[in-house]
């Protein structure tokens, strides 16, 4: 089991509040940091801005060949994680991170088969006081597990991984970065995809013609209310082009 050197920085301590933690159950807790340990994820993590706690589901195996797997009920390919040991890894991490149990952090399992990962459910797990993900491997997790521990099921796309370990980095990565302090200027995110149900804009930087391809005059112009426009009407059309789900659930899409 590993975790951050400590669970509160200096100015949790002043507050007297815990960082925002998320704890992973894996069969490689190798993999972790990953990814979160670069960058400005990485840089908070160090700052203690939030904390990571990786759990090895093998150390609860009730046998000395460690074993986390067995085969299907009603036969078919691959194998099954098996529901006592997989209970008892979840059971051993603490759900709530605060001294009286109130806001407790909700248990997620990454699955192919679950509600597509949002903005908006980010925005809400960001809120809290952190996340416990469960990381699936071989064909999946007992259904039983599923329901007696109200799992909450999570996709992050409609494709499959070998296992849950990427998708948890990156629904992790996800909520950190909307963490107060993590980003140097967060009104970065108010104009990003998925915010106000639309895709970003395109996005330009010096110099002027690279390529023979040029800067949109607009956004040379100085005239802050028509680059504003443009971006909107940017926004709009690539949302309507490629995302026609996304433009059809907002607000502009049902007016149409």
């Amino acid at each position: 089991m590993t975790d951050s050197p400590k669970q509160n920085s200096e100015s949790d301590a002043k507050t007297g509040a815990s960082p925002w933690k998320a704890t992973v159950l894996t069969l490689f807790p190798d993999a972790f940091p990953g990814v979160l340990g670069a960058s400005i994820i990485g840089s908070a993590l160090k700052d203690e801005k939030w904390c990571l706690e990786s759990i090895d589901i093998r150390d609860f195996s009730f046998n000395k060949h460690r074993t986390v797997d067995t085969t299907p009920a009603g036969g078919g390919p691959g194998m099954v994680l098996k529901p006592d040991v997989s209970a008892a890894a979840i059971d051993s991490v603490a759900r709530s991170t605060s001294e009286n149990g109130e806001n407790p952090r909700p248990l997620l399992y990454l699955t192919p088969r679950g509600k597509p990962l949002t903005q908006e459910r980010v925005r809400e797990l960001a809120s809290g006081t952190g996340v416990i993900v469960f990381c699936g491997r071989f064909e999946g997790l007992d259904e039983r597990v599923i329901e007696a521990r109200d799992m909450e099921e999570v996709s992050i796309g409609d494709f499959v991984l070998a296992g849950g370990e990427v998708a948890a980095q990156v629904l992790i990565e996800a909520c950190v970065r909307l963490l107060p302090g993590v980003l140097g200027d967060i009104t970065s995110t108010h104009e990003e995809s998925f915010e106000d149900g639309l895709l970003e804009y395109p996005l330009y930087a010096k110099p002027r013609e690279w390529e023979g391809r040029n800067i949109p005059k607009v956004l040379l112009s100085g005239d802050h209310k028509a680059i504003a426009k443009w971006r909107r009407t940017q926004m709009e059309q690539i949302t309507k082009e490629r995302r026609p789900d996304l433009w059809i659930k907002s607000s502009i899409g049902e007016k149409e």
